[in-house]
């Protein structure tokens, strides 16, 4: 008797939102042999430019990076890698060093500009959107997601576009839609914001000495300050979470000014700050979905599941773990839309969501810790740095799962 069991081919699968975390994952189910549509507004714009970079960027783990490089994209010329990352506070003493070479790599991830990172991420999107190939990308904006009530139907998507809606029908929805996820609010998913009462002033800044290929990060009471590398031995991607106020305030400076105060922030590290781009405030927050999977056909992954505080730069990495962990249930099991896939997809979300709780706790902890300016609360700070940079197996550890090498 012929077997009419459908093929992954016939299994269709959206995902809505294409930044990195779901043109990735789109580009991961098309090598899976999925059929996949891919949901955006529009085709990625260029960033603010400063100082000849983008001044967007992500900090790319080495499991990350592996993702990226297995669908074909990596962009070289615009990957600044670390090999160190140096953290020290307002108060402290001792430096708490991380080297590559203590876990066996040649670096502990990659500052990544975010323009050219989509622009190899489309590249590669539209060579595989052809009359008769595997994606469909509808550019538009989502409206309503209809859910099946019974088992083996399909959800159906409403996406308006310029001069016609689409009724986009599929087997999966991959949300990646961001942090305000429109599929998270169209299935009426709560989601527990964490406020953090601060904003991130970002910029692109030229330094006298050059950054060493490290990280540089220094916890000041009002908040972490970032100094990234950059292709550029002299340039840094800048990220300094402060307060309202604050940011507000170095906004409005001019340039020589906030290159001074920065540099002083900075404690000269890199010794005059020569030059800074345009500057960019955002408010941070952070934010958890009350489930990874609000329907048996429909998960939500990145920004739309959980935003964290860019202290630890685990937030593009943690999609990326999304991304990872659900496509090894789908290739154990490729047909596994076919049924109810929520006895497949359940481990996923429950992994998932306890993951973002405890990355969500520990950060809020972190950042709450340092902001401590009593002086015994200081004193036991520069104590604990010191022990825990004597005791190289804990580094390692932290380092390994900072760097997705544990994450199975």
């Amino acid at each position: 008797m012929k077997n009419t069991s459908p093929t992954s081919e016939q299994l269709h699968i959206a995902v809505v939102g294409a930044g990195p975390v779901g043109a990735t994952a789109a580009l991961l189910l098309i090598k899976q042999g999925y059929q996949v549509t891919l949901v955006d507004r529009q085709e990625p714009q260029p960033g603010p430019m400063g100082l000849g970079m983008d001044i967007r960027n992500v900090a790319l783990s080495p499991a990350s990076a592996q993702l990226l490089k297995s669908v074909g994209v990596w962009p070289q010329a615009y990957a600044a890698p670390y090999d160190t990352m140096r953290i020290w506070e307002h108060w402290g003493t001792n430096d708490l060093v991380f080297d590559a070479t203590d876990v066996d790599q040649s670096a502990l991830g990659w500052i990544v500009q975010v323009s050219p990172l989509l622009a190899q991420l489309w590249q590669q999107l539209h060579l595989h959107a052809t009359s008769n190939g595997p994606l469909s990308i509808v550019l538009g904006q989502v409206q309503n997601i209809v859910v099946p009530v019974k088992t083996g139907d399909k959800v159906v998507l409403t996406v308006e576009q310029e001069s016609a809606v689409n009724h986009v029908s599929v087997d999966l929805v991959i949300a990646a839609d961001g942090a305000e996820s429109v599929v998270r609010k169209s299935l009426d998913v709560p989601a527990a914001l964490i406020p953090t009462g601060q904003m991130a002033l970002t910029t692109v800044v030229r330094t006298e000495f050059a950054h060493q290929n490290t990280a540089w990060q220094r916890f000041l009471l009002d908040g972490p300050l970032a100094l990234l590398p950059a292709n550029d031995p002299h340039l840094c991607s800048v990220v300094w979470t402060q307060s309202d106020t604050s940011c507000q305030r170095r906004l409005a400076l001019g340039d020589e000014a906030f290159c001074a105060e920065l540099q002083h922030a900075f404690e000269n590290r890199l010794g005059k700050v020569q030059a800074a781009a345009q500057r960019q405030g955002f408010p941070l927050r952070q934010q958890l979905a009350e489930t990874a999977m609000p329907h048996s056909r429909v998960v939500l992954i990145g920004d739309a599941l959980r935003v964290v505080h860019p202290l630890a730069g685990l937030g593009v990495n943690l999609g990326f773990e999304d991304i990872a962990s659900l496509l090894k249930i789908i290739h154990a099991n490729p047909h596994f839309l076919l049924g109810d896939p929520s006895s497949q997809l359940n481990k996923f979300a429950r992994q998932r969501h306890l993951r973002s709780e405890s990355m969500l706790r520990a950060l809020d902890g972190l950042k709450r810790l340092y902001a401590q300016d009593k002086p015994g609360i200081s004193w036991l700070r520069n104590v604990g740095v010191g022990v825990f940079n004597s005791q190289l197996w804990l580094k390692r550890q932290v380092m390994r799962e900072a760097m997705g090498l544990t994450f199975r």
